[in-house]
């Protein structure tokens, strides 16, 4: 797979009620957050309940609804749950999340990220920037980092 960005800044999920008002438009339907929440950024990841229990029909409109580099990252879960075949979807075990995601909740310092941003940028692999509590601020300054960088 090629990643047009090596940083790619998002959140566990798309629809965080606190952001309604705050990120989302009051007015905007919930079926155009996952577009919107696009529009600003690259990734989400999502628990193992939430995309074993999409069907067939919801995971196309997720992959119509989002722009080509977009990436939808899966929390590994158990039982026999085929993820969608698409090169946009990633399972995020273990060893693969050791190397490509940095958790701001867990490693807020953004120095200790710019050197993780460097490292990551020698070995042209993605990184995956990503809030678990959805705080925008945090993925913002992340952001914002990333294009100072260059990135």
């Amino acid at each position: 797979m090629s990643y047009p960005a090596l940083v790619r800044v998002g959140a566990v999920g798309w629809a965080h009620p606190e952001w309604r008002g705050r990120f989302y438009p009051e007015d905007l339907p919930d079926d155009w957050m996952l577009s919107y929440y696009n529009t600003q950024f690259q990734a989400v990841y999502l628990p193992a309940a939430v995309w074993q229990a999409a069907s067939a029909a919801t995971w196309a409109r997720w992959l119509d609804d989002t722009l080509d580099g977009f990436c939808f990252l899966l929390e590994p879960g158990g039982g026999e749950h085929a993820q969608p075949v698409s090169e946009r979807v990633l399972l995020a075990t273990p060893a693969w999340a050791a190397e490509h995601v940095w958790w701001l909740d867990v490693r807020p310092d953004l120095r200790a990220l710019a050197a993780r941003i460097t490292q990551q940028a020698a070995t042209g692999a993605p990184l995956f920037v990503l809030s678990s509590s959805g705080d925008l601020g945090r993925m913002d300054e992340a952001k914002t980092l990333a294009q100072v960088m260059g990135y």
